[in-house]
């Protein structure tokens, strides 16, 4: 593993690794649950059971690959956000076209598939290379912390669970708002279960300072740990049982379901109903998408874990981001959309991960949840929201390379802080970010200080903000 992973030379070793490996992993197993929610779109259970495998294969297949062949400690899944997107094409298809789910479904796996060719083609031909040289470093600078406040809200939010007075899963306002009482009256059972959620992430959060502070390895994991056994124990006190669902679970990985409804299920016929012009914007969408969420998550993840070249670029970036188009090809062909590089991956970082040995294990594990999907289950979303908000305070340092005297660089940097939590998407963030810094350099009189790609960049997104997708 030393003469693989280079351990000493990245000034790691194997226990480090590992337990980053670990904690990756339990900050990302939600998708595991979520991204089959999302894609079955409320169909039978066999199209859920189908995406599920499809969603642990591909995010092994991924996160190998950033192992073994890029060497580097970020792990892969299908994305948030981007499960949504997908179904919000497909729900287009079902609508415009008067076709079954099902179909509309296999169109859209085909949409992904072609826009992770196309990935796969701009970073063999070195453009997508091109592409981040192009987005400029007071640009850069202020990704990590805008992926550390979108890390963040996702643990105080969505992974916390606080609820909003007409009971949608959101951040706290309400609660903070209107006081304990009016949200009591307003949630009614649901209140406890909050209150719990919140004293979970609270306590995990203040475990993993304490021990971080104190230069403990594993304080992540291990207060993760800590927020699971204490959540575990308060179902008990509201009368409810943490660990009923394995009574039901069953242990038998459902591969005939996947077989049968998602695997190299590409239905192209939608696709040409759709219309030629519509289906490549789509597919270009998709790979924009992709390509600019998984560049804004590794150069802020490497950045903070200091993977980064004094211009800000990192070794190997290229072959890191061959593994995502690959993998996005590859669970396309498994029945789920777009794989990309995780922003849980910072937990492992944070842990000290910085080979591909990080990765291997996190893959491992998803592997392994194949057959033991109802034990991943059972680490609660509460108790990985500490590991989230923490990892999103750190990163937030990053805002100290900001020059704020300049507004080519503070106007850019402030709208993708103010956009990536809002709408949980990093390449939206970033396409925010060039426009405003192409548009403040030309009208000051530095428009030589702006590249021509940064240019087109700029176009492409504002494009892409009035497509119908």
């Amino acid at each position: 593993m030393e003469k693989f992973f280079k351990l000493k030379q990245n000034h790691t070793d194997v226990r480090t690794e590992v337990m980053a490996g670990i904690a990756t992993f339990m900050t990302m197993a939600y998708i595991l649950s979520v991204n089959p929610v999302i894609l079955a779109g409320g169909q039978d259970q066999k199209l859920w059971n189908a995406v599920f495998m499809a969603t642990a294969i591909s995010a092994f297949i991924g996160t190998i690959l950033m192992s073994l062949y890029a060497n580097k400690p970020f792990a892969l899944a299908p994305g948030m956000g981007l499960n949504a997107f997908f179904v919000s094409v497909i729900t287009g298809m079902v609508a415009a076209q008067g076709i079954s789910y099902q179909e509309a479904f296999e169109g859209g796996l085909a949409i992904v598939f072609f826009s992770g060719v196309l990935f796969t083609v701009l970073t063999l031909l070195k453009i997508r290379e091109k592409i981040v040289n192009a987005i400029p470093k007071s640009v850069r600078v202020g990704i990590p912390a805008g992926i550390g406040l979108m890390i963040a809200t996702i643990g105080l939010s969505t992974n916390c669970s606080i609820y909003t007075a007409d009971g949608s899963a959101h951040m706290m306002i309400d609660f903070l708002t209107n006081g304990p009482s009016a949200t009591l009256a307003a949630m009614g059972d649901a209140y406890p279960q909050m209150i719990l959620n919140v004293i979970v992430m609270a306590i995990g959060l203040f475990t993993i300072a304490i021990l971080s502070h104190r230069k403990v390895k594993g304080s992540i994991l291990y207060g993760i740990l800590v927020g699971s056994v204490i959540h575990w124990a308060g179902t008990f006190v509201l009368g409810g049982n943490p660990f009923a669902s394995l009574a039901e679970a069953s242990f038998i990985p459902p591969f005939s379901d996947m077989f049968e409804l998602t695997f190299f299920k590409f239905n192209f016929a939608t696709l040409t109903k759709m219309g030629w012009v519509t289906t490549i914007m789509t597919i270009i969408t998709f790979c924009m998408v992709d390509m600019f969420d998984t560049i804004g998550t590794l150069i802020g993840t490497a950045t903070r874990a200091k993977m980064v070249d004094k211009d800000g670029n990192m070794p190997d970036m290229n072959k890191a981001m061959l593994s995502d188009s690959v993998a996005t090809m590859a669970g396309a062909c498994l029945g789920t959309s777009t794989v990309t590089t995780f922003v849980e991956s910072a937990a492992g970082v944070e842990e000290g991960g910085r080979t591909g040995l990080t990765s291997l294990v996190t893959a491992l594990l998803f592997l392994a949840s194949v057959f033991l999907a109802p034990i991943a289950a059972l680490i609660p979303a509460a108790a990985t929201s500490s590991a989230l908000v923490y990892v999103g305070v750190l990163m937030l340092s990053a805002v100290k390379d900001v020059d704020f005297t300049d507004v080519s660089q503070s106007v850019p940097v402030a709208l993708m802080l103010l956009t990536m939590p809002t709408t949980g998407h990093i390449g939206d963030a970033i396409g925010i970010g060039l426009i405003s810094y192409s548009i403040i350099k030309i009208f000051t009189g530095k428009a030589k200080d702006v590249s021509g790609l940064t240019i087109v960049l700029a176009v492409l997104f504002l494009i892409k903000l009035f497509l119908p997708y």
